[in-house]
C-alpha cells in the first residue's frame, strides 16, 4: 500500500527473508524437525544485508539470494535489483543490528496483535511452505514467541513511527507517504541548487511530470478500474511534462544531424506510411550510417603527426580514447549495429533488453550482454526512436552501474521527441544525445507526432498491437 501510494519511479522492496544464512548439514536436520531457531538474529546474514543496502543506496545493482523455505536453503539462482529512488527494507530483525540501523532513513514498527500474527503464520506455513500444524505450533512456542519478546518487541523504541493495525491504518500510511515525498522534495531541491551554483542547464519540470519521465509509464494494471485511473493520471502527467518543456530550449548536450535536402528527403521516405518495407530498410540504413558518422565526429581527438609515402609529415588527428563499444537496446536498436560496424573497425557490441513486469509494473532487466572492461570505453547506446525516454534512461542506468562514466555515453536515435530529449538530459545531464531529427509532440498513447510509426514492426515486417508506443521495442507497457 505504501508503494502504491508513493507513486514514484523505481521503488525497490527488499525482504530480510532473502538473507537467511546457509545452513550446515546438522542445522538442516534441525530445521527439518522444527528444532532450528530461524527467529534469532544469528539466523540472518547481516554482513550481506548491509553490503547490499549500501550498494542499492549508491544506485548500484546487487545480487539478491533466493531462499527456499521448503528446503531451508538458498537456490542456485540469484535475482538482480537496481538502485532506486526509494528502498523499502522489511523484516522481523530489521532493527537488530547497529550498522544496519545507520542506513535506515525512516524506521517503522508495525504493531500487530499476537493472535493475528499466529493465525497468519499458521496459514502461511501450512499453505505456502508445506508444514504441518503440529510443527508450526511447536516452532511458534519454542522459538517464535520467545524471540519476539526478547529481540523484536524491545526494538519498538528505536522506531520513528509505530503503526498499529498494519495495512488497515490508512492514516498512518498517508503520513508515511507524505514524509517520504517531503524528503524526496528536499533532496531534489538540494541537488538542483547545487546544479544551479555550477551553472549547469536545468529545466524546471513539475514533480508529477518528473515521475512520469522516469517510470510512471510502467504503472501496474491490477484491475480495470485501476488501469483506467492510471491511464487518466498518465495523460494528465504527460500533458504537464509537455507543457513544462514548451518554454525551455533544447539542452546543449543534444546534437542534431544537419537537415540537408538529402537528410530531409530520406526522412520523407521513411515517414511515409505508403513506403514499402524494402525502401524503409534501405533509407533507414542510410540515415543510420550518417548518424553514426556524425556521432563519431563528436568523440575526443588529439593531434598526431604521421609520415606520408612521399616522406612528408602530415599533421592529423587520432581518437584519444581507449576504445569504442556499441550497446543496442533490443529490439529496434540492433538494426543500427551493422552501420556502426561498417564505420568503426573491430567495435565491440553489447545488448540490453528491458521490459515491464506485467504483475508489478516495475521495469526489469530481461537480458544483458556487455563486453568486459567496458568502464573505460566510449559507449554508443543505440535505439531507433525515443518518445518519453523511459527505456533509454533505464539503459543508461545499467551502463552507469557498470562504471561507465556518464560523459562517455552517447545516446543515438534516428528520431526523438522533445519530451524524451528533455527527460534524458534532466536525468543524465552529461550524456550526449545525438539524433537525425526531433519532433515536437508525443500523443496520449506515447507515440511521437508526426513520427515514423513503430520502427521495429516496419523494419522487421511484424504487426504492431493497437496500443503500441514508440518506446515499445525496449519497454512493453
Amino acid at each position: 500500500m505504501i508503494i502504491e501510494a508513493l507513486d514514484v519511479p523505481w521503488v525497490v522492496l527488499l525482504s530480510m527473508d532473502s538473507f537467511y544464512k546457509v545452513l550446515t548439514k546438522q542445522q538442516q536436520e534441525q530445521a527439518a524437525s522444527n528444532d532450528f531457531n530461524f527467529d534469532h538474529p544469528d539466523a540472518f546474514d547481516f554482513d550481506l544485508i548491509i553490503a547490499t543496502l549500501k550498494k542499492l543506496k549508491q544506485g548500484k545493482s546487487v545480487k539478491i539470494p533466493i531462499y527456499d523455505f521448503t528446503t531451508h536453503s538458498r537456490k542456485k539462482e540469484w535475482k538482480t535489483l537496481y538502485g532506486a529512488n526509494v528502498i523499502i527494507f522489511e523484516g522481523i530483525m530489521a532493527f537488530a543490528d547497529k550498522e544496519l540501523l545507520k542506513l535506515l532513513d525512516l524506521k517503522i514498527f508495525v504493531d500487530t496483535d499476537s493472535d493475528i500474527r499466529l493465525v497468519r503464520r499458521l496459514r502461511r506455513d501450512i499453505s505456502e511452505r508445506g508444514r504441518d500444524i503440529e510443527g508450526v505450533i511447536k516452532q511458534y512456542n519454542k522459538f517464535v514467541k520467545p524471540a519476539f519478546d526478547q529481540y523484536i518487541q524491545p526494538t519498538m523504541r528505536l522506531a520513528d513511527i509505530v503503526v498499529p493495525r498494519g495495512s488497515g491504518n490508512t492514516v498512518a500510511i498517508d503520513l508515511i507517504v507524505q514524509h517520504v515525498h517531503s524528503q524526496l522534495e528536499e533532496r531534489e531541491l538540494s541537488v538542483r541548487l547545487s546544479k544551479a551554483v555550477r551553472g549547469r542547464w536545468e529545466p524546471w519540470i513539475p514533480r508529477r511530470a518528473q515521475r512520469l519521465s522516469a517510470a510512471s509509464l510502467m504503472a501496474p494494471r491490477r484491475s480495470v478500474a485501476a488501469s483506467a485511473w492510471r491511464e487518466r493520471k498518465l495523460r494528465w502527467d504527460m500533458a504537464a511534462l509537455a507543457s513544462a518543456h514548451q518554454c525551455h530550449p533544447l539542452p546543449q548536450t543534444l546534437s542534431v544531424l544537419k537537415s540537408t535536402p538529402q537528410v530531409r528527403g530520406m526522412h520523407t521516405i521513411i515517414r511515409n506510411k505508403e513506403t514499402s518495407r524494402d525502401e524503409f530498410i534501405f533509407y533507414s540504413k542510410r540515415l543510420m550510417r550518417l548518424l553514426i558518422e556524425h556521432a563519431l565526429s563528436l568523440l575526443p581527438f588529439q593531434s598526431c603527426t604521421v609520415q606520408t609515402p612521399q616522406g612528408q609529415d602530415y599533421e592529423g588527428r587520432t581518437y584519444s580514447g581507449k576504445q569504442i563499444t556499441g550497446v543496442s537496446i533490443l529490439r529496434a536498436g540492433e538494426t543500427m549495429e551493422p552501420a556502426l560496424r561498417a564505420v568503426c573497425k573491430d567495435v565491440r557490441i553489447g545488448t540490453i533488453l528491458i521490459q515491464t513486469n506485467c504483475n508489478t509494473g516495475e521495469p526489469e532487466l530481461h537480458y544483458l550482454r556487455l563486453p568486459k572492461d567496458i568502464s573505460e570505453d566510449h559507449v554508443i547506446l543505440m535505439d531507433c526512436t525515443v518518445s518519453t525516454g523511459a527505456a533509454a534512461m533505464m539503459a543508461v542506468r545499467v551502463l552507469l552501474d557498470h562504471d561507465v562514466p556518464e560523459d562517455k555515453i552517447f545516446l543515438l536515435s534516428l528520431l526523438m521527441a522533445e519530451m524524451g530529449v528533455h527527460s534524458v538530459a534532466y536525468a543524465f545531464p552529461r550524456v550526449k544525445i545525438i539524433t537525425t531529427a526531433v519532433d515536437k509532440k508525443v500523443n496520449d498513447l506515447f507515440r511521437i507526432i508526426p513520427g515514423i510509426g513503430n520502427f521495429g514492426d516496419r523494419y522487421f515486417g511484424t504487426d504492431a498491437p493497437p496500443d503500441w508506443s514508440d518506446d515499445e521495442d525496449a519497454l512493453s507497457t
